[in-house]
């Protein structure tokens, strides 16, 4: 188990006018499809290739705390921490933003399983190198 942050990864996120619901902003909805996208692409960028062929990742749970409504031109960053793994397990935070304004935070656990089987997959100390670099 790690105890220790890892350095926070930015994902920039384009609106599509699919993305704006009836009241004219983000639907709530797509933030959650945002976080998924921000963690699959952290794990993309720093896993060893091995790693991200052999395995896959699946929410187990989202607690979304919604601040500010996102519109069609804004420009947006989700910026995704891995706090911790421990067995199958990965915790993050992701702060969804417009410049200084937070929009939404959200908090989130997910499985990581083996992309053949699909049964949960440990998360090997090896990982540990790739995520949470030394000081």
């Amino acid at each position: 188990m790690s105890v220790k942050t890892a350095l926070p990864f930015d994902f920039p996120i384009q609106i599509l006018p699919d993305d704006i619901d009836f009241m004219g902003h983000v639907n709530n909805s797509r933030y959650l499809n945002w976080v998924q996208d921000a963690v699959l692409a952290h794990w993309n960028k720093l896993a060893p290739a091995d790693e991200v062929a052999s395995k896959a990742w699946v929410a187990l749970k989202h607690e979304i705390t919604y601040r500010k409504p996102a519109f069609i031109d804004d420009d947006i960053m989700a910026q995704t921490v891995l706090e911790r793994y421990q067995g199958a397990r990965a915790f993050y935070r992701t702060v969804i933003s417009r410049g200084e304004d937070v929009l939404a935070e959200v908090q989130s656990s997910w499985c990581c399983i083996d992309a053949k089987t699909l049964r949960p997959a440990r998360i090997g100390d090896h990982m540990r190198e790739f995520f949470f670099p030394e000081d």
